[in-house]
Protein backbone atom coordinates (compact mmCIF):
# COMPACT_ATOMS: atom_id res chain seq x y z
CA UNK A 1 0.00 0.00 0.00
CA UNK A 2 1.27 3.47 -1.00
CA UNK A 3 0.22 6.59 0.04
CA UNK A 4 0.63 10.19 -1.73
CA UNK A 5 1.74 13.29 -0.68
CA UNK A 6 1.00 16.30 -1.59
CA UNK A 7 1.57 20.02 0.17
CA UNK A 8 4.82 19.20 1.60
CA UNK A 9 5.99 21.72 4.21
CA UNK A 10 8.57 24.04 2.38
CA UNK A 11 11.52 25.95 3.41
CA UNK A 12 12.47 29.26 1.97
CA UNK A 13 14.08 28.40 -1.60
CA UNK A 14 17.86 28.73 -0.09
CA UNK A 15 17.27 25.77 2.12
CA UNK A 16 17.68 22.17 0.82
CA UNK A 17 15.77 20.93 3.79
CA UNK A 18 12.78 20.35 1.44
CA UNK A 19 13.21 17.57 -0.17
CA UNK A 20 14.18 15.86 3.25
CA UNK A 21 11.04 17.14 4.71
CA UNK A 22 9.19 15.54 1.95
CA UNK A 23 10.59 12.20 2.46
CA UNK A 24 10.06 12.05 6.19
CA UNK A 25 6.64 12.89 5.66
CA UNK A 26 6.11 9.97 2.74
CA UNK A 27 7.68 7.78 5.49
CA UNK A 28 4.85 8.89 7.75
CA UNK A 29 2.05 8.16 5.49
CA UNK A 30 3.71 4.68 5.06
CA UNK A 31 3.83 3.96 8.75
CA UNK A 32 0.36 4.79 9.36
CA UNK A 33 -0.67 3.13 6.09
CA UNK A 34 1.48 0.36 6.30
CA UNK A 35 1.48 -0.88 9.85
CA UNK A 36 5.35 0.15 9.44
CA UNK A 37 5.80 0.07 13.41
CA UNK A 38 5.28 -2.35 15.90
CA UNK A 39 3.43 -1.02 18.55
CA UNK A 40 4.87 -0.18 22.46
CA UNK A 41 4.28 -0.34 25.79
CA UNK A 42 2.68 2.81 27.02
CA UNK A 43 3.78 4.65 30.35
CA UNK A 44 3.24 2.26 33.68
CA UNK A 45 1.14 4.47 36.44
CA UNK A 46 2.90 6.62 38.74
CA UNK A 47 4.33 4.95 41.71
CA UNK A 48 2.36 8.15 43.41
CA UNK A 49 -1.05 7.48 41.31
CA UNK A 50 -3.31 5.46 42.71
CA UNK A 51 -6.74 4.19 41.92
CA UNK A 52 -8.92 3.03 45.13
CA UNK A 53 -12.92 2.03 43.38
CA UNK A 54 -13.30 5.76 41.77
CA UNK A 55 -10.95 7.74 43.59
CA UNK A 56 -8.08 9.02 42.68
CA UNK A 57 -5.11 10.79 44.17
CA UNK A 58 -4.68 13.99 42.81
CA UNK A 59 -0.19 14.10 43.47
CA UNK A 60 2.24 12.48 41.21
CA UNK A 61 0.27 12.67 38.05
CA UNK A 62 2.81 12.58 35.38
CA UNK A 63 2.52 14.02 32.18
CA UNK A 64 2.09 10.86 30.11
CA UNK A 65 -1.28 10.12 32.51
CA UNK A 66 -2.60 13.36 32.50
CA UNK A 67 -2.69 13.73 28.70
CA UNK A 68 -4.28 10.54 29.02
CA UNK A 69 -6.94 11.75 30.74
CA UNK A 70 -7.44 14.41 28.55
CA UNK A 71 -7.72 12.04 25.36
CA UNK A 72 -10.58 10.65 26.93
CA UNK A 73 -12.10 13.64 28.66
CA UNK A 74 -11.23 16.46 26.61
CA UNK A 75 -11.21 17.77 22.59
CA UNK A 76 -7.32 17.93 23.03
CA UNK A 77 -4.33 17.23 24.86
CA UNK A 78 -2.23 20.62 25.82
CA UNK A 79 -0.08 21.24 28.01
CA UNK A 80 -2.17 24.23 30.12
CA UNK A 81 -4.64 21.56 30.80
CA UNK A 82 -1.81 19.08 31.83
CA UNK A 83 -0.86 21.30 34.10
CA UNK A 84 -3.98 21.72 35.47
CA UNK A 85 -4.90 17.75 35.96
CA UNK A 86 -1.76 17.74 37.63
CA UNK A 87 -2.72 20.23 40.16
CA UNK A 88 -6.15 19.84 40.86
CA UNK A 89 -6.08 15.89 40.63
CA UNK A 90 -8.88 14.14 37.89
CA UNK A 91 -11.76 14.46 40.13
CA UNK A 92 -10.97 18.12 41.01
CA UNK A 93 -10.01 18.88 37.25
CA UNK A 94 -13.77 17.46 36.39
CA UNK A 95 -15.33 19.82 39.26
CA UNK A 96 -13.35 22.96 37.72
CA UNK A 97 -14.87 22.07 34.18
CA UNK A 98 -18.17 21.04 35.22
CA UNK A 99 -18.36 24.79 36.90
CA UNK A 100 -17.28 26.45 33.73
CA UNK A 101 -19.96 28.51 32.05
CA UNK A 102 -21.16 27.74 28.32
CA UNK A 103 -19.18 29.12 26.19
CA UNK A 104 -21.47 30.93 23.86
CA UNK A 105 -23.84 29.55 21.46
CA UNK A 106 -23.38 28.48 17.60
CA UNK A 107 -26.69 29.99 16.83
CA UNK A 108 -25.78 33.25 18.41
CA UNK A 109 -22.31 33.06 16.29
CA UNK A 110 -24.29 32.52 13.36
CA UNK A 111 -26.23 35.37 13.73
CA UNK A 112 -23.56 37.53 14.40
CA UNK A 113 -22.08 36.50 11.70
CA UNK A 114 -25.13 37.51 9.58
CA UNK A 115 -26.14 34.04 8.40
CA UNK A 116 -29.59 35.03 9.27
CA UNK A 117 -30.08 37.01 5.73
CA UNK A 118 -32.86 35.35 3.61
CA UNK A 119 -30.21 34.74 0.95
CA UNK A 120 -29.27 31.71 3.68
CA UNK A 121 -31.95 30.39 3.85
CA UNK A 122 -31.60 27.43 1.83
CA UNK A 123 -28.11 26.83 2.63
CA UNK A 124 -25.95 25.30 5.06
CA UNK A 125 -23.38 28.29 4.82
CA UNK A 126 -22.19 28.99 8.44
CA UNK A 127 -22.46 25.88 10.69
CA UNK A 128 -19.05 24.11 9.78
CA UNK A 129 -17.36 27.09 11.01
CA UNK A 130 -19.85 26.95 14.20
CA UNK A 131 -19.46 23.45 14.90
CA UNK A 132 -15.36 23.91 14.34
CA UNK A 133 -15.38 26.91 15.86
CA UNK A 134 -16.40 25.64 19.16
CA UNK A 135 -14.36 21.88 19.04
CA UNK A 136 -11.42 23.88 18.75
CA UNK A 137 -11.61 26.95 21.25
CA UNK A 138 -14.11 26.72 23.18
CA UNK A 139 -12.45 26.59 27.39
CA UNK A 140 -15.09 24.15 28.44
CA UNK A 141 -13.48 21.11 26.86
CA UNK A 142 -15.34 18.15 28.63
CA UNK A 143 -18.46 19.91 27.85
CA UNK A 144 -17.77 20.00 24.13
CA UNK A 145 -16.21 16.39 24.29
CA UNK A 146 -19.73 15.21 25.81
CA UNK A 147 -21.53 17.01 23.26
CA UNK A 148 -19.65 15.55 20.49
CA UNK A 149 -20.11 12.12 22.45
CA UNK A 150 -24.37 12.92 22.68
CA UNK A 151 -24.24 13.89 19.22
CA UNK A 152 -23.48 10.28 17.96
CA UNK A 153 -25.73 8.70 20.01
CA UNK A 154 -28.75 10.88 19.78
CA UNK A 155 -28.40 11.63 15.98
CA UNK A 156 -29.30 14.21 14.10
CA UNK A 157 -27.53 14.78 10.73
CA UNK A 158 -28.08 18.21 8.91
CA UNK A 159 -28.22 16.82 5.82
CA UNK A 160 -31.32 14.99 6.86
CA UNK A 161 -32.87 18.54 8.27
CA UNK A 162 -35.04 19.31 5.13
CA UNK A 163 -38.91 20.62 4.34
CA UNK A 164 -38.21 23.73 6.94
CA UNK A 165 -35.10 25.60 5.28
CA UNK A 166 -32.87 27.33 7.88
CA UNK A 167 -30.67 23.77 7.80
CA UNK A 168 -27.38 25.50 9.38
CA UNK A 169 -29.65 26.87 11.95
CA UNK A 170 -31.07 23.70 12.98
CA UNK A 171 -27.87 22.19 12.96
CA UNK A 172 -26.42 24.81 15.24
CA UNK A 173 -29.85 24.50 17.47
CA UNK A 174 -29.18 20.69 17.94
CA UNK A 175 -25.76 21.15 18.84
CA UNK A 176 -26.88 23.72 21.46
CA UNK A 177 -29.62 21.82 22.82
CA UNK A 178 -27.16 18.60 23.43
CA UNK A 179 -24.88 20.75 25.23
CA UNK A 180 -26.97 22.70 27.30
CA UNK A 181 -28.13 19.21 28.58
CA UNK A 182 -24.33 17.66 28.48
CA UNK A 183 -24.08 17.86 32.26
CA UNK A 184 -27.39 17.48 33.16
CA UNK A 185 -30.32 14.72 33.02
CA UNK A 186 -30.88 12.20 30.68
CA UNK A 187 -34.33 12.29 31.30
CA UNK A 188 -34.46 16.02 30.81
CA UNK A 189 -32.71 15.53 27.62
CA UNK A 190 -35.00 13.16 25.87
CA UNK A 191 -37.84 15.51 27.07
CA UNK A 192 -35.93 18.75 24.77
CA UNK A 193 -35.00 16.25 22.53
CA UNK A 194 -38.52 15.08 21.71
CA UNK A 195 -39.67 18.47 20.87
CA UNK A 196 -36.65 19.42 19.17
CA UNK A 197 -37.82 20.96 15.78
CA UNK A 198 -34.25 19.68 14.19
CA UNK A 199 -35.17 15.89 15.28
CA UNK A 200 -38.83 16.46 14.23
CA UNK A 201 -37.23 17.16 10.95
CA UNK A 202 -34.79 14.75 10.67
CA UNK A 203 -37.23 11.77 11.84
CA UNK A 204 -39.78 13.21 10.22
CA UNK A 205 -42.32 13.44 13.31
CA UNK A 206 -42.69 17.02 12.61
CA UNK A 207 -46.54 17.08 11.15
CA UNK A 208 -47.15 13.66 11.92
CA UNK A 209 -50.99 13.24 12.06
CA UNK A 210 -53.30 10.57 14.02
CA UNK A 211 -54.51 7.65 11.87
CA UNK A 212 -57.14 8.41 9.36
CA UNK A 213 -59.34 5.12 9.15
CA UNK A 214 -60.87 6.86 5.77
CA UNK A 215 -57.99 7.15 4.19
CA UNK A 216 -55.86 4.27 5.81
CA UNK A 217 -53.19 6.59 7.11
CA UNK A 218 -51.26 6.29 10.13
CA UNK A 219 -48.51 7.38 12.40
CA UNK A 220 -45.57 8.18 10.84
CA UNK A 221 -42.97 5.47 13.30
CA UNK A 222 -39.28 6.67 12.42
CA UNK A 223 -39.23 8.62 15.74
CA UNK A 224 -41.12 6.01 17.94
CA UNK A 225 -38.60 3.09 16.97
CA UNK A 226 -35.54 5.23 16.86
CA UNK A 227 -36.33 6.48 20.61
CA UNK A 228 -36.44 3.48 21.33
CA UNK A 229 -33.69 0.74 19.46
CA UNK A 230 -30.98 3.90 19.45
CA UNK A 231 -31.85 6.60 21.82
CA UNK A 232 -32.90 4.65 25.17
CA UNK A 233 -33.15 0.50 25.81
CA UNK A 234 -31.78 -1.08 22.35
CA UNK A 235 -32.90 -4.30 20.67
CA UNK A 236 -32.41 -6.90 23.16
CA UNK A 237 -32.79 -6.88 27.17
CA UNK A 238 -30.31 -6.24 29.37
CA UNK A 239 -28.59 -7.10 32.63
CA UNK A 240 -27.21 -4.37 34.98
CA UNK A 241 -23.50 -5.16 33.08
CA UNK A 242 -24.68 -4.71 29.39
CA UNK A 243 -24.48 -8.50 28.80
CA UNK A 244 -27.94 -9.47 26.77
CA UNK A 245 -30.43 -11.78 28.71
CA UNK A 246 -31.13 -15.02 26.79
CA UNK A 247 -34.19 -17.61 26.92
CA UNK A 248 -32.93 -20.60 25.53
CA UNK A 249 -29.63 -19.44 24.44
CA UNK A 250 -31.33 -16.52 22.34
CA UNK A 251 -31.56 -12.96 23.28
CA UNK A 252 -34.68 -11.38 24.17
CA UNK A 253 -35.84 -8.67 22.32
CA UNK A 254 -37.10 -5.53 24.05
CA UNK A 255 -39.75 -4.33 21.81
CA UNK A 256 -41.81 -5.54 18.66
CA UNK A 257 -43.58 -3.90 16.05
CA UNK A 258 -46.62 -3.51 17.92
CA UNK A 259 -44.89 -1.66 20.89
CA UNK A 260 -43.51 0.66 17.85
CA UNK A 261 -47.14 1.77 16.99
CA UNK A 262 -48.09 2.08 20.51
CA UNK A 263 -45.75 4.54 20.34
CA UNK A 264 -45.85 6.33 17.37
CA UNK A 265 -49.19 7.30 18.50
CA UNK A 266 -48.17 9.72 21.20
CA UNK A 267 -45.88 11.40 18.49
CA UNK A 268 -49.01 12.80 16.53
CA UNK A 269 -49.84 16.55 16.45
CA UNK A 270 -46.25 17.86 16.91
CA UNK A 271 -45.51 21.08 14.36
CA UNK A 272 -43.19 23.91 14.75
CA UNK A 273 -44.28 27.13 17.05
CA UNK A 274 -44.85 29.95 14.31
CA UNK A 275 -46.42 32.10 17.25
CA UNK A 276 -45.65 35.69 16.28
CA UNK A 277 -43.26 34.76 13.55
CA UNK A 278 -43.07 33.17 10.26
CA UNK A 279 -40.23 30.68 8.35
CA UNK A 280 -39.04 33.97 6.94
CA UNK A 281 -36.85 34.44 9.55
CA UNK A 282 -34.64 31.23 11.59
CA UNK A 283 -36.30 32.24 14.93
CA UNK A 284 -38.97 29.63 15.00
CA UNK A 285 -36.29 26.60 14.64
CA UNK A 286 -34.91 27.44 17.96
CA UNK A 287 -38.16 27.09 19.70
CA UNK A 288 -39.55 23.53 21.52
CA UNK A 289 -42.24 22.12 18.78
CA UNK A 290 -45.93 22.87 19.86
CA UNK A 291 -48.84 20.95 19.95
CA UNK A 292 -51.87 20.72 17.49
CA UNK A 293 -54.55 18.68 19.06
CA UNK A 294 -56.52 18.58 15.87
CA UNK A 295 -54.06 16.32 14.64
CA UNK A 296 -53.15 14.63 18.01
CA UNK A 297 -54.19 10.59 18.96
CA UNK A 298 -56.14 10.89 21.89
CA UNK A 299 -57.05 7.64 22.36
CA UNK A 300 -54.94 5.04 24.88
CA UNK A 301 -51.51 4.17 23.33
CA UNK A 302 -49.56 0.92 24.72
CA UNK A 303 -46.52 0.19 24.25
CA UNK A 304 -43.60 -1.79 26.36
CA UNK A 305 -46.41 -3.66 28.54
CA UNK A 306 -47.26 -0.37 29.59
CA UNK A 307 -50.57 2.14 28.51
CA UNK A 308 -50.57 5.26 28.31
CA UNK A 309 -54.20 6.36 28.88
CA UNK A 310 -56.65 8.08 26.89
CA UNK A 311 -57.84 11.83 26.88
CA UNK A 312 -54.44 13.31 27.92
CA UNK A 313 -53.13 16.43 25.92
CA UNK A 314 -50.58 15.88 23.60
CA UNK A 315 -47.50 17.50 25.60
CA UNK A 316 -48.93 15.05 28.65
CA UNK A 317 -49.39 11.72 26.59
CA UNK A 318 -45.17 12.30 25.69
CA UNK A 319 -44.13 12.95 29.31
CA UNK A 320 -46.00 9.96 29.96
CA UNK A 321 -44.18 8.14 27.51
CA UNK A 322 -40.75 9.27 28.02
CA UNK A 323 -41.56 8.03 31.84
CA UNK A 324 -42.32 5.10 30.81
CA UNK A 325 -39.33 4.37 28.55
CA UNK A 326 -37.27 5.67 31.17
CA UNK A 327 -38.27 3.39 33.88
CA UNK A 328 -36.66 0.69 31.76
CA UNK A 329 -34.25 -1.20 33.17
CA UNK A 330 -32.09 -1.58 30.36
CA UNK A 331 -31.39 2.52 29.64
CA UNK A 332 -28.42 2.59 32.44
CA UNK A 333 -26.36 -0.27 30.42
CA UNK A 334 -27.54 0.93 27.43
CA UNK A 335 -26.40 4.50 27.79
CA UNK A 336 -23.74 3.94 29.93
CA UNK A 337 -21.79 1.68 27.98
CA UNK A 338 -21.98 3.79 24.57
CA UNK A 339 -20.45 6.70 26.86
CA UNK A 340 -17.56 4.53 28.07
CA UNK A 341 -16.77 3.22 24.33
CA UNK A 342 -17.56 7.23 22.45
CA UNK A 343 -14.92 8.45 25.88
CA UNK A 344 -12.80 5.42 26.86
CA UNK A 345 -12.74 2.62 25.50
CA UNK A 346 -14.76 0.42 22.94
CA UNK A 347 -14.69 -3.16 25.32
CA UNK A 348 -15.44 -1.92 28.42
CA UNK A 349 -15.75 -4.91 31.05
CA UNK A 350 -18.74 -6.17 31.82
CA UNK A 351 -17.84 -4.70 35.18
CA UNK A 352 -17.02 -1.37 34.08
CA UNK A 353 -20.30 -1.34 32.50
CA UNK A 354 -22.01 -2.21 35.61
CA UNK A 355 -20.43 0.42 37.85
CA UNK A 356 -21.75 3.24 35.55
CA UNK A 357 -24.98 1.85 35.37
CA UNK A 358 -25.16 1.82 39.11
CA UNK A 359 -24.14 5.66 39.20
CA UNK A 360 -26.36 6.07 36.23
CA UNK A 361 -29.59 4.39 38.62
CA UNK A 362 -28.46 6.19 41.40
CA UNK A 363 -25.66 9.07 42.00
CA UNK A 364 -25.79 8.36 45.80
CA UNK A 365 -28.54 11.15 46.23
CA UNK A 366 -31.51 9.32 44.78
CA UNK A 367 -30.89 10.74 41.21
CA UNK A 368 -31.36 9.17 37.95
CA UNK A 369 -29.54 9.79 35.11
CA UNK A 370 -27.36 12.72 36.83
CA UNK A 371 -25.01 12.79 33.49
CA UNK A 372 -22.57 14.96 36.01
CA UNK A 373 -22.00 11.82 38.04
CA UNK A 374 -21.99 9.16 35.18
CA UNK A 375 -19.70 11.18 33.74
CA UNK A 376 -16.99 10.86 36.65
CA UNK A 377 -18.12 7.26 36.86
CA UNK A 378 -16.66 6.88 33.16
CA UNK A 379 -13.95 9.04 33.19
CA UNK A 380 -12.34 7.97 37.09
CA UNK A 381 -13.08 3.94 36.94
CA UNK A 382 -10.07 1.87 37.92
CA UNK A 383 -10.40 0.58 34.27
CA UNK A 384 -10.49 4.47 32.70
CA UNK A 385 -7.33 5.51 35.08
CA UNK A 386 -5.07 1.87 35.25
CA UNK A 387 -1.47 2.25 33.50
CA UNK A 388 -1.73 1.21 30.38
CA UNK A 389 -0.46 -2.34 29.27
CA UNK A 390 -0.05 -3.09 25.51
CA UNK A 391 -0.62 -7.07 26.46
CA UNK A 392 -4.36 -6.34 27.98
CA UNK A 393 -6.59 -7.39 25.08
CA UNK A 394 -9.12 -4.99 23.87
CA UNK A 395 -8.34 -2.16 25.64
CA UNK A 396 -8.68 1.19 23.75
CA UNK A 397 -10.56 2.37 21.05
CA UNK A 398 -9.17 4.18 17.66
CA UNK A 399 -9.74 7.53 17.59
CA UNK A 400 -12.63 9.07 15.56
CA UNK A 401 -10.83 11.42 12.57
CA UNK A 402 -12.70 14.54 14.26
CA UNK A 403 -10.35 13.99 17.35
CA UNK A 404 -7.80 13.85 15.85
CA UNK A 405 -7.77 16.98 13.67
CA UNK A 406 -9.01 18.58 17.33
CA UNK A 407 -6.09 16.90 18.61
CA UNK A 408 -3.78 18.65 16.32
CA UNK A 409 -5.43 22.23 16.40
CA UNK A 410 -5.72 22.41 20.32
CA UNK A 411 -2.09 21.16 21.13
CA UNK A 412 -0.86 24.07 18.19
CA UNK A 413 -2.90 26.32 19.03
CA UNK A 414 -4.66 27.14 16.19
CA UNK A 415 -6.71 30.28 15.64
CA UNK A 416 -8.70 31.94 12.87
CA UNK A 417 -7.60 35.67 12.79
CA UNK A 418 -11.04 36.89 11.25
CA UNK A 419 -13.40 34.51 13.22
CA UNK A 420 -14.32 32.79 10.27
CA UNK A 421 -12.80 29.40 10.72
CA UNK A 422 -13.53 28.40 7.34
CA UNK A 423 -12.50 24.63 7.61
CA UNK A 424 -15.77 24.00 5.95
CA UNK A 425 -16.84 19.84 5.77
CA UNK A 426 -14.35 17.50 6.13
CA UNK A 427 -16.92 14.46 5.08
CA UNK A 428 -15.08 12.93 2.26
CA UNK A 429 -13.03 10.18 2.90
CA UNK A 430 -10.64 10.55 -0.22
CA UNK A 431 -8.98 13.98 0.44
CA UNK A 432 -10.20 15.00 3.83
CA UNK A 433 -11.13 13.48 7.12
CA UNK A 434 -13.91 11.32 6.27
CA UNK A 435 -15.97 12.47 9.56
CA UNK A 436 -17.59 16.09 10.23
CA UNK A 437 -19.28 17.34 12.66
CA UNK A 438 -23.56 16.13 12.48
CA UNK A 439 -22.57 14.71 8.61
CA UNK A 440 -23.66 11.39 9.86
CA UNK A 441 -24.76 9.35 6.90
CA UNK A 442 -28.01 8.07 8.94
CA UNK A 443 -29.53 7.91 12.29
CA UNK A 444 -27.46 4.57 12.85
CA UNK A 445 -24.26 7.30 13.52
CA UNK A 446 -21.02 7.14 11.41
CA UNK A 447 -20.53 3.35 13.05
CA UNK A 448 -22.64 1.68 15.11
CA UNK A 449 -21.19 0.92 18.86
CA UNK A 450 -21.36 -2.94 17.57
CA UNK A 451 -19.58 -2.84 14.86
CA UNK A 452 -17.12 -5.52 14.41
CA UNK A 453 -14.51 -5.59 11.29
CA UNK A 454 -14.59 -8.59 9.29
CA UNK A 455 -12.01 -11.31 8.85
CA UNK A 456 -9.79 -9.60 11.37
CA UNK A 457 -8.25 -10.27 14.59
CA UNK A 458 -10.92 -8.26 16.69
CA UNK A 459 -13.81 -10.49 15.03
CA UNK A 460 -11.16 -13.54 15.89
CA UNK A 461 -10.88 -12.45 19.32
CA UNK A 462 -14.72 -11.43 19.76
CA UNK A 463 -14.31 -7.56 20.39
CA UNK A 464 -15.67 -4.87 18.77
CA UNK A 465 -14.51 -1.68 16.79
CA UNK A 466 -17.37 0.79 16.20
CA UNK A 467 -14.51 3.62 14.43
CA UNK A 468 -13.33 0.87 12.31
CA UNK A 469 -16.22 1.35 10.42
CA UNK A 470 -15.20 4.01 8.92
CA UNK A 471 -10.98 3.37 8.49
CA UNK A 472 -10.29 2.07 5.25
CA UNK A 473 -8.16 2.54 2.48
CA UNK A 474 -9.15 5.62 1.26
CA UNK A 475 -9.75 7.26 4.75
CA UNK A 476 -6.33 6.51 6.00
CA UNK A 477 -4.22 7.72 2.75
CA UNK A 478 -7.21 10.89 2.40
CA UNK A 479 -6.48 11.81 6.50
CA UNK A 480 -2.44 11.31 5.89
CA UNK A 481 -2.60 13.78 2.64
CA UNK A 482 -4.71 16.26 4.63
CA UNK A 483 -3.18 16.53 7.59
CA UNK A 484 -0.28 17.06 6.14
CA UNK A 485 -1.62 19.87 3.87
CA UNK A 486 -2.95 21.08 7.39
CA UNK A 487 0.64 20.97 9.56
CA UNK A 488 2.15 22.73 6.47
CA UNK A 489 -0.18 25.80 5.60
CA UNK A 490 -3.47 25.22 8.22
CA UNK A 491 -6.84 25.09 6.62
CA UNK A 492 -7.91 28.23 4.96
CA UNK A 493 -7.12 31.25 7.76
CA UNK A 494 -6.98 28.49 10.82
CA UNK A 495 -3.75 28.97 11.09
CA UNK A 496 -1.29 26.75 14.04
CA UNK A 497 0.93 28.21 16.31
CA UNK A 498 4.49 26.46 16.59
CA UNK A 499 6.39 28.76 18.41
CA UNK A 500 6.34 27.21 21.96
CA UNK A 501 8.14 23.78 19.70
CA UNK A 502 10.54 25.63 17.68
CA UNK A 503 13.34 25.61 20.44
CA UNK A 504 13.24 22.26 20.93
CA UNK A 505 13.10 21.21 16.97
CA UNK A 506 17.06 21.42 16.95
CA UNK A 507 17.10 17.99 19.29
CA UNK A 508 14.49 15.82 17.32
CA UNK A 509 15.09 13.36 20.49
CA UNK A 510 13.77 16.42 22.95
CA UNK A 511 10.70 17.53 19.99
CA UNK A 512 9.56 14.03 19.67
CA UNK A 513 9.42 13.27 23.44
CA UNK A 514 7.14 16.10 23.68
CA UNK A 515 5.10 16.41 20.73
CA UNK A 516 4.69 12.18 21.92
CA UNK A 517 3.78 13.13 25.56
CA UNK A 518 1.31 16.12 24.67
CA UNK A 519 -0.56 14.32 21.75
CA UNK A 520 0.02 10.83 22.21
CA UNK A 521 0.31 10.89 25.65
CA UNK A 522 3.55 9.00 26.18
CA UNK A 523 2.52 5.79 24.23
CA UNK A 524 4.38 6.24 21.18
CA UNK A 525 7.07 3.09 21.68
CA UNK A 526 10.71 2.77 21.48
CA UNK A 527 10.31 1.18 17.88
CA UNK A 528 8.18 3.60 16.33
CA UNK A 529 10.30 6.17 17.80
CA UNK A 530 13.27 5.26 16.40
CA UNK A 531 11.82 5.11 12.92
CA UNK A 532 10.78 8.70 13.65
CA UNK A 533 14.19 9.98 15.05
CA UNK A 534 15.78 8.09 11.80
CA UNK A 535 13.48 10.38 9.76
CA UNK A 536 14.13 13.88 11.96
CA UNK A 537 18.05 13.43 12.97
CA UNK A 538 18.61 13.23 8.80
CA UNK A 539 16.99 17.03 8.30
CA UNK A 540 19.17 19.91 8.65
CA UNK A 541 18.50 22.02 11.14
CA UNK A 542 20.27 25.04 12.46
CA UNK A 543 18.11 27.91 11.25
CA UNK A 544 14.18 28.95 11.85
CA UNK A 545 12.83 27.86 8.43
CA UNK A 546 14.72 24.35 9.14
CA UNK A 547 13.48 24.16 12.88
CA UNK A 548 9.91 24.95 11.19
CA UNK A 549 9.73 21.89 8.89
CA UNK A 550 11.29 19.78 11.99
CA UNK A 551 8.30 20.60 13.66
CA UNK A 552 5.68 19.97 10.70
CA UNK A 553 7.78 16.49 9.76
CA UNK A 554 7.28 15.64 13.46
CA UNK A 555 4.25 16.10 14.10
CA UNK A 556 2.94 14.75 11.08
CA UNK A 557 5.24 11.42 12.24
CA UNK A 558 3.12 11.60 15.49
CA UNK A 559 -0.54 11.76 13.48
CA UNK A 560 0.57 9.07 11.73
CA UNK A 561 2.03 6.90 14.46
CA UNK A 562 -0.38 3.59 15.32
CA UNK A 563 0.60 4.72 18.86
CA UNK A 564 -1.53 8.20 18.18
CA UNK A 565 -4.29 6.48 16.13
CA UNK A 566 -5.23 3.66 19.17
CA UNK A 567 -5.28 5.24 22.49
CA UNK A 568 -5.19 2.80 24.95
Amino acid sequence: MQATTSATPAPPAADTSGATAATALTAAALLAACGGASPGAGPAASPGASVLGTVVRADAISDAEAARFLAQAAMASERQQIAAVQQLGYAGWLDAQFALPPSGTRWDWLVAKGYNASTNKNSEAGFDAAAWRKLITAPDTLRQRVTLALSEIIVVAIDGLVGLGWRAFSAAAWLDLLEAHAFGNYRALLGAVSTSVAMGQFLTFRGNSKANPATGSHPDENYARELMQLFTIGLVQLNGDGTPKLAAGTPVATYGPDDVSGLARIFTGWDVDLTGTSTATPDFIRRPMRQYPARHETGPSSFLGHTVPSGLSGADALQAALDIIYAHPNVAPFISRQLIQRLVTSNPSPAYVARVAAVFNDDGQHVRGNLRAVLKAVLLDPEARAGVSAATTGEGKLREPMLRFTGWARAAKASSATDSWAIGNTSNPATRLGQSPLRSPSVFNFFRPGYVPPNSGIAAAGLVAPEFQIANESSVIGYLNFMQRVVAVGVADVLPDYSAWLPLADNATALLAELNTVLAAGQIGGATQSLMLGALNAMPSGSDARRLNRVRVALLLVLAAPEFLVLK
